[in-house]
């Protein structure tokens, strides 16, 4: 359900379904028809207006970074989409070079058009800025996207939505640096995890460590293999240090707004101001028509 509603969330806040609950009350023709369809307009466009201004304020509220100075954590950033490496990503039904992409194959019926294949890609790819670049890993982001494709052939519709090379992109996201003097090692747990892996193998243990061969490790001979085992970690952290250290920027665990786009922030807010107060008027709307259909029938 939640994977529903972020590939359909353009469509709901767009007023898709309430146009479609419209066009259901329509068809009804009756009062408790119009009853439970002016009612689940209401709550739509209710959830519809707090999404889009959560998000307004989002993008609003978060300042853009640079990628070289970019804080560790939640925030917004712009540039250059990148293939990640070659042979780059194609397109899954155009075939085309792309960094991500999203597809949907509709069969024709009577009744309008039936979806018989979709997907999307889930690769990630690199944005870079004039500082540096950072991986994008786009599981579970919200993507808007200008580069929008669709035709029709021997009685199916194929759509497809793309991210292309080169396109400046909008992204805002968990902002995190692994590697090199960002990685996280926590010395006490490595050398605790070295210690009982030694132990697993007692006699190795006691040819290294038990000097006096009395088949026993004295408090002196444990202190020697404790410190043996102290350089053996320092030596793995600084192996660790000394990797080179990569920035991704990916989906909070919080559940905070994660989206990528090829819209620029201010066409993006503008869009997200004009749906907010779109829908607002669609509530009070749906409701003054409900309070309008209870009154009829009641009287």
């Amino acid at each position: 359900m939640l994977d529903w509603l972020r590939r359909e969330y353009a469509k709901l806040i767009t007023s898709g379904a309430q146009l479609l609950l419209l066009f259901v009350g329509i068809r009804l023709h009756s009062r408790n028809g119009w009853l439970y369809c002016l009612a689940a307009i209401a709550l739509i466009s209710l959830y519809a207006w707090l999404s889009s201004l959560y998000r307004l304020r989002t993008l609003r509220n978060t300042p853009t970074s640079k990628i070289a100075s970019a804080a560790q954590g939640y925030v917004e950033l712009m540039g250059s989409g990148q293939p990640f490496c070659d042979p780059p990503l194609l397109s899954n039904l155009r075939r085309r070079p792309c960094l991500w992409c999203r597809y949907k194959i509709e069969q024709r019926e009577r009744n309008g058009w039936r979806t018989i294949d979709s997907g999307e890609t889930s690769d990630s790819f690199i944005l870079r800025d004039d500082t540096g670049e950072c991986v994008v890993d786009p599981e579970s982001a919200e993507i808007i996207t200008q580069d929008y494709d669709q035709w029709q052939m021997e009685g199916c519709r194929y759509t497809e939505w793309k991210l292309i090379k080169g396109e400046t992109l909008y992204v805002i996201g968990r902002f995190r640096t692994q590697g090199g003097n960002n990685q996280e090692f926590d010395t006490r747990a490595e050398l605790s995890a070295l210690l009982t892996e030694w132990k697993k193998n007692m006699s190795t243990l006691f040819a290294r460590f038990d000097l006096n061969k009395d088949g026993e490790l004295s408090i002196e001979e444990w202190e020697f293999a404790r410190q043996a085992a102290k350089r053996e970690v320092e030596k793995m952290k600084m192996d660790v240090l000394a990797q080179p250290s990569t920035n991704i920027i990916s989906r909070s665990p919080d559940g905070q707004l994660f989206l990528i786009s090829n819209l620029s922030q201010d066409r993006l807010s503008r869009r997200y101001l004009l749906w907010t107060w779109g829908h607002l008027m669609i509530f009070f709307g749906s409701l003054g028509v409900l309070g309008w259909v209870l009154k009829n029938v009641n009287s």
